[in-house]
């Protein structure tokens, strides 16, 4: 049997730590090989983030102890920059973010401007998005500030960094206590960012917030449109994307946004499951067919309400597909659904369930079928 795949031992292994102790070899007396030796000895039994806390806790003594000296050392000891040419899918190495996390233990109460600028610094090697948030907690309007100033940097991480550290739903990184909404004067400086990694996390920021305020979100967006200072076609993937937990539940405004009118005159020919009553654990194909007397623009998606083990019914939508019915010509879809008995977000019951099919965010279908076990 083939080993499974350990992220954290791809990220941390004997090789990057010991680019790490090159990178710090530099400093007078620094210990490379005492260094190594000692993060790598205690990896075994750390999970992903834990590694970065115990490579900064061996790093740490080996530091001056008044944090605007350490942090002199640690910038002296970083790579070059990542490449400011990139347009996208250049996030950094994990080892990098150890300055972020000593930022934040040495630099948060007595040092926060010398923080702020490491911070400045350390994003263009690796994401400082967890490490500015503690500094927005203690700090809100200083940090405010300094990210209003890191909008217009000169270089795509930190304007960056402005965005995804103050999403309120920042996955794996800790709460912040300011205004949800606060950041959206950021968001409208960066829509019309020219690189794609900036935009995406604009886009994951809206994403957010339309969980706080729907109706705001999509004013906003409306807004850059009318602006016109973004290119029509990143801003239409972009509204895509910043909707998209809107478009799964069929909010009609989102749908209009994208194209999709709620309205669609569509007819429903087919909703087929094959074969029509799975066990838990089966493969089956759903097969439809839509016509439309005029050419529509179409997004097909399905919900299926599975009955919980408390016997409560939760909806799950699936996505099926973005298209055009055109008059004498169907639009027939397949898309291959598994009834998984053993997904790790939820239990399969047996019994009675239903497909709903949905277009442009409207229910025009509904198909039971008997889950069996």
């Amino acid at each position: 049997m083939a080993e499974r795949f350990s992220l954290k031992d791809h990220l941390f292994n004997a090789e990057t730590i010991a680019q790490l102790a090159v990178e710090f070899s530099a400093l007078p007396g620094f210990d490379a090989e005492a260094f190594q030796a000692e993060v790598l000895s205690g990896f075994a039994e750390r999970e992903l983030l834990d590694r970065l806390e115990w490579i900064a806790d061996c790093l740490e003594p080996r530091l001056a102890a008044d944090f605007p000296t350490m942090a002199d050392q640690l910038e002296a000891a970083m790579p070059a920059r990542l490449d400011p040419t990139l347009r996208d899918d250049d996030f950094g190495q994990f080892i990098h973010a150890v300055p972020g996390i000593l930022a934040v233990r040495h630099g948060l109460e007595d040092h926060r401007d010398r923080a702020l600028d490491l911070l400045e610094e350390a994003t263009q090697r690796f994401s400082m998005e967890f490490y500015i948030r503690p500094f927005l907690n203690r700090w809100p309007d200083e940090t405010m500030a300094r990210l209003a100033d890191w909008a217009g940097h000169e270089n795509y991480h930190v304007r960056r960094l402005v965005s995804e550290g103050t999403r309120p739903r920042l996955p794996w990184a800790k709460n912040i206590t300011i205004d949800p909404m606060a950041p959206l004067p950021f968001l409208d400086r960066l829509h019309a960012d020219p690189t794609r990694f900036v935009t995406r996390s604009v886009c994951n920021h809206m994403n957010d917030l339309s969980r706080v305020d729907a109706g705001r979100v999509m004013d906003v967006i409306d807004g850059w449109r009318a602006l016109g200072r973004q290119d029509a076609k990143e801003l239409k993937w972009m509204t895509s994307h910043a909707l998209r937990t809107l478009i799964k539940q069929g909010d009609a405004r989102a749908m209009e946004m994208l194209g999709f009118s709620a309205k669609a005159q569509v007819d429903v020919d087919r909703l087929e499951m094959i074969p029509p009553d799975p066990a838990i654990g089966d493969k089956v194909v759903v097969e439809i067919e839509l016509s439309a007397a005029e050419e529509t623009p179409v997004l097909v998606d399905y919900s299926i309400g599975f009955t919980r083990p408390s016997g409560a019914v939760s909806d799950k939508v699936f996505k099926v597909k973005q298209g055009v019915v055109k008059p004498g010509k169907p639009l027939k879809l397949k898309k291959t659904q598994v009834f998984k008995g053993d997904a790790t977000t939820y239990s399969l019951v047996a019994g009675p369930h239903e497909l709903s099919l949905m277009v442009n965010g409207v229910v025009r279908e509904r198909l039971g079928f008997e889950l069996r076990g």
